[in-house]
């Protein structure tokens, strides 16, 4: 009975709780809503308050916008009125001064009537005059002039004939006398001194030792080197200096740059020997471009093929009688280009010849003919000016003067190559002799290298081993040395010494 009466206060409780809850949560429920569209309204009165602030300061805006506009709306219609009036202004001068035009032309017009009736009234006067002459002379104008002429050429011929014969001969002295300045000027303008070249070149050392290095064992690397480069090495007990020697100066300086890039390197063996032979040969071929383009700025000639620039600088390690033939050639050009300028000839066409007349010699040993048709063929080739050709191709008389700048490059080789100490004779007979030994043992087959040495007593060949055996190079020998009794003229005796080296390379990879 407890129990259900536990149970039931139980039932009415939690009902009781369920209807306090329930309302508990609908005035709950009543309190958010009220606070919901409280927020609502403040939302609403700032935006209308922040719409109300961007409507102000756009209208503030504008006005200050619509006020910088008008203030420009007027400057500018301030300077289009002054301009305007600029205008005005000049076109009434302009109307001014064509009014002022107008006035000088017809006044103008007005002389030019009046000079023209003056001349007419002139020549008028002129002809009333000649028949007035006409009728007391009884002779007309044509006559009279002929009569008066025959008459003082009968009393004066003979002191015409007189002063004609003196002037003829005071013409010639005056003609050679003249000739004589201007061959004297050009002289004396280039009488500058010429250094022949020598045989020999020096290397400088920083101490003995080196020569030991240079030498090598058993003299490996010294004939090494005279193989690769073509000279001879002179060690001797000279101090502080080596010294190479060769006939030809571009061996000669190819020689000296390999030798002095060995010295600063220091490794010194047949390999690295190759190598710096390979780099001084480049390095000398750059110098040889360098002096050529350097050679045609000097003289001021510039419309030459690179390619013929280039080829002319080989002349600056080519001797002529001892001259160096690119010195000769720039030497040249300048006395040409005064001769041109004295006799009013065309002075580029003379000096950009007589800077190419020796062009052959850069290549004579390597092409058959003489150097003045090997210079037209490289010319040619190169598509030089036809001029120009014309101006050099006659400077040894070989081909007819057809210019008058080919006369004159004739004339600047005379005074080049004539002026005292200009040219050895005996030095170009000696390289002429040194070359044409070479000429000799290159012409046999299976030769590759030959090189005169010890000034011409000694001629040392090199073969290719594939194609001569080492009795073929015995017979070599003597069938050189046979020619070289039958063929030139030299005091003494000539060593042919023919080399067989047989070099085995292989890599390992």
């Amino acid at each position: 009975m407890q129990l259900a009466i536990i149970l039931v206060f139980i039932l009415l409780a939690a009902i009781v709780g369920g209807i306090f809850g329930y309302f508990l949560r609908w005035i709950i429920s009543l309190g958010k809503k009220g606070s919901v569209e409280l927020n609502i309204k403040q939302m609403m009165l700032e935006a209308k308050d922040e719409a109300q602030n961007i409507v102000d300061e756009a209208e503030k805006k504008a006005e200050k916008l619509a006020t910088e506009t008008r203030t420009e709306t007027k400057e500018k219609e301030e300077k289009s009125k002054k301009t305007e009036e600029r205008l005005i202004k000049k076109e009434e001068l302009l109307d001014n001064r064509q009014i002022e035009i107008d006035k000088s032309i017809e006044t103008l017009k007005n002389k030019a009537e009046e000079i023209q009736e003056l001349r007419t009234q002139a020549d008028t006067l002129i002809a009333e005059r000649a028949t007035i002459l006409e009728k007391t002379a009884n002779l007309t104008q044509e006559e009279a002039k002929k009569e008066i002429i025959e008459t003082v050429q009968k009393e004066s011929e003979e002191d015409i004939l007189v002063r004609l014969q003196k002037l003829d001969q005071e013409g010639e002295d005056r003609f050679d006398k003249k000739a004589q300045e201007i061959l004297t000027s050009a002289i004396q303008r280039m009488a500058n001194n010429v250094s022949s070249d020598i045989m020999t070149t020096n290397v400088p050392i920083t101490s003995d030792e080196i020569k030991g290095k240079v030498i090598g064992k058993e003299g490996r690397n010294i004939k090494a080197f005279e193989k690769a480069t073509g000279v001879e090495v002179i060690v001797d007990d000279t101090p502080g200096a080596i010294t190479i020697s060769s006939f030809d100066p571009v061996r000669r300086q190819i020689a000296r740059v390999a030798l002095e890039n060995l010295i600063a390197d220091g490794r010194i063996q047949p390999a690295k020997i190759e190598d710096e032979t390979k780099k001084a040969t480049e390095e000398i071929n750059k110098i040889i471009k360098e002096k050529g383009e350097q050679a045609a700025f000097e003289c001021g000639v510039y419309n030459l093929d690179p390619r013929v620039v280039s080829i002319l600088g080989r002349l600056y390690f080519r001797t002529s009688y001892g001259q160096n033939v690119l010195q000769h050639s720039v030497e040249m050009t300048h006395i040409a280009g005064m001769l041109a300028e004295e006799l009013g000839a065309d002075v580029s066409i003379a000096k950009a010849g007589a800077l190419v007349h020796d062009i052959g010699k850069a290549v004579d040993h390597e092409v058959s003919g003489t150097h003045v048709d090997i210079g037209r063929r490289i010319l040619q080739k190169f598509g030089t000016n036809e001029s120009i050709i014309r101006a050099m191709e006659a400077h040894h008389e070989e081909y007819p003067y057809e210019t008058l700048e080919s006369r004159i490059v004739q004339a600047a080789d005379a005074i080049s190559g004539a002026r005292p100490g200009a040219r050895r004779d005996s030095v170009e007979n000696y390289i002429k002799r040194l070359s044409e030994l070479e000429g000799i043992a290159k012409s046999f087959t299976g030769v590759e290298k030959a090189y005169a040495i010890q000034a011409g007593r000694e001629i040392r060949i090199f073969v290719e081993p594939e194609k001569v055996s080492d009795i073929e190079a015995r017979k070599l020998a003597r069938d050189i040395a046979l020619r070289v009794e039958n063929e030139l003229k030299y005091p003494g005796e000539i060593r042919i010494n023919v080399i067989r080296e047989t070099r085995v390379l292989e890599y390992a990879r």
